[in-house]
């Protein structure tokens, strides 16, 4: 078979603009083109759709991530194909890819084999250029921090108390902890600072939860850069900064509309990760979708607990959405490995290493069905190596648990793959849907991450440090306590050690660091040894990557 890239570039694309209109209806008047086949929407046409009824919301999750692969956007884009190939009105929202993943390990977010969305190549490069204006908007705001100190600082922020970072779009443990304003009294004041990935950075969640422009400038403003020696907040609105920061912003925030391999309609818009953030597309794009679409397949990062946790006490509760179904994506190669089962021999069949690891899948679903409340079907990607009694077995268990399995051949057959899911994910928008939270608003912070850490990875125990203890009653005395949490941890174990596979219980959460996101609204704890600038792997994807006769090669 061909590869991914070889499929997308052998694709035959529709004009964007007869996408827009034949399948969503947009005028060609209210797309801004980035050539022939991607284009952003007006916010002006997007918000005129606000008295139309919302389409039915279905969230693809997952198991926890592993080696061996999923294809959770994949199946996201698989099952929009299929919706629409069984006469439905659908359209997806994905994230964007970070650079960091496409040139490091874990590889870009279009999709694989026939369930893609295209220009694959823009889309997991530099696509319309949103990364780059986050990028700039939050380095706008670091620079403006030391040039207000260099220049007599008269709002007398502590530059031991600078919360704010520099970012980049690139894997680059070098850049982790750095010190600025070297080379004598002209460059600044020496300190510490350091990089996170643009994913990590602040704006991206502010750019993702924002509901306009106007609430965008004024999340930009409320973010807090750091503290006074009184340990007062100082925040981008002192600095003058968030004015300038949204003009940064002003195209990037308008939705991207691309499309699938079978030309249906997709908007890819915002990527913060899901370990590191809250791991979910745009709440623009999301809420647009629902209104242009009588179903709307959305995905969140990782697995369902930490990107469907995220998706519903973040996004949810922000935004007022509310999913009408969940899909949780596995494979039984993946949960093989989470049986123990050694990565090169998961193509065999197992069946005592997939009776070990199918508690992986089963703490999700219960966690998707008793904890948030949300009917799903677990949908199977299908390896051509897996068996018959192994395949059984998965749907046998999910039945004990009241939970419909399909498997799924989309990655081989586009559409035509995910129609029997597709089917089964509309009855379930149908059912009854007993939608709650993990936690409630008014619960303190420390109860917060005490109730996601007990319900959905079932640990024993959450611990801190006499600090960051200090930090958390602080956040809690200065009027943050109705803020959501956002757990950054390991998105490969249930724990905080990556290497605790399948589905451990009575471990102990520590938080080590916890981070104040003002703007975006949540408190950010950091859990185990989670890096918030990532690392490129000995051989990087980028080492692969080329371009020969005009055509880029090695991308996936």
């Amino acid at each position: 078979m061909p590869s991914d890239i070889e499929i997308a570039q052998a694709a035959k694309l529709e004009r964007i603009a007869k996408v827009a209109r034949e399948k969503l209806g947009i005028p060609e008047d209210e797309l801004e083109p980035y050539g022939h086949y991607k284009a952003k929407v007006s916010l002006e046409y997007l918000g005129s759709l606000g008295s139309r009824k919302d389409g039915k919301l279905i969230l693809v999750t997952a198991i926890s991530p592993t080696p061996a692969g999923e294809g959770k956007t994949t199946t996201t884009v698989g099952l929009g194909d299929a919706l629409n190939r069984i006469g439905k009105r659908a359209m997806i929202c994905i994230r964007e890819p970070s650079l960091g993943p496409v040139f490091g390990m874990k590889g870009g977010a279009a999709g694989g084999g026939y369930a893609q969305v295209v220009p694959m190549e823009d889309i997991n490069l530099h696509f319309t250029g949103d990364f780059s204006a986050i990028g700039l908007a939050n380095n706008l705001l670091a620079a403006m921090i030391d040039n207000h100190i260099h220049h007599g600082n008269d709002l007398g922020i502590d530059v031991r108390r600078i919360q704010w970072r520099r970012v980049v779009d690139m894997n680059d443990r070098a850049l982790r902890d750095i010190v600025v304003g070297l080379g004598g009294t002209a460059n600044g004041y020496p300190r510490q600072d350091g990089f996170d990935i643009v994913v990590a950075s602040e704006v991206m969640a502010i750019f993702c939860l924002a509901t306009s422009l106007e609430d965008l400038k004024k999340r930009l403003g409320n973010i807090v850069i750091g503290y006074t020696r009184e340990q007062k907040p100082v925040t981008a609105r002192e600095l003058n900064a968030h004015g300038a920061m949204t003009v940064l912003l002003k195209d990037a925030i308008k939705p991207n509309l691309v499309q699938t391999l079978e030309n249906n309609p997709a908007f890819i818009h915002g990527g913060p990760f899901a370990n590191i953030a809250h791991g979910c597309n745009s709440v623009t794009a999301t809420r647009s979708a629902l209104k242009l679409a009588d179903y709307v397949v959305t995905e969140a990062g990782f697995g369902a607990d930490l990107g469907a946790e995220k998706f519903i006490d973040i996004k949810c509760r922000k935004s007022g959405l509310r999913p009408n179904a969940a899909v949780i994506v596995g494979t039984v190669r993946a949960l093989k490995y989470h049986g123990g089962a050694d990565l090169k021999a998961i193509n065999q069949e197992n069946m005592t290493a997939l009776e070990r690891g199918i508690v992986n899948l089963e703490r999700h679903v219960e966690n998707v069905t008793k904890v948030y409340g949300i009917p799903c079907v677990v949908s199977l990607n299908r390896f051509s190596f897996d068996t018959a009694r192994e395949l059984d077995f998965v749907e046998s268990r999910m039945a004990k648990l009241g939970v419909p399995t399909v498997v799924a051949t989309h990655w081989a057959e586009g559409g035509a793959g995910a129609e029997e899911l597709a089917r089964v994910a509309i009855e379930l928008c149908e059912t009854k849907n007993g939608f709650r939270f993990v936690y409630e608003e008014n619960d303190s912070l420390w109860e917060k991450i005490g109730h996601i850490a007990r319900r959905v990875y079932r640990a024993s125990e959450v611990t801190a440090d006499a600090k960051v203890r200090a930090q958390i009653k602080k956040l809690q005395e200065d009027g943050y306590g109705h803020y959501p949490v956002c757990v950054a941890k390991t998105q490969y174990s249930f724990s905080t050690d990556a290497q605790r596979r399948g589905a451990p219980s009575d471990h102990v959460i520590n938080v080590r660091e916890v981070r104040l996101a003002a703007g975006a609204e949540f408190i950010v704890m950091i859990c185990g040894d989670i890096m918030t600038m990532p690392g490129l792997p000995k051989v990087p994807s980028a080492a692969r990557i080329d371009i020969v006769d005009g055509k880029v090669v090695g991308l996936f």
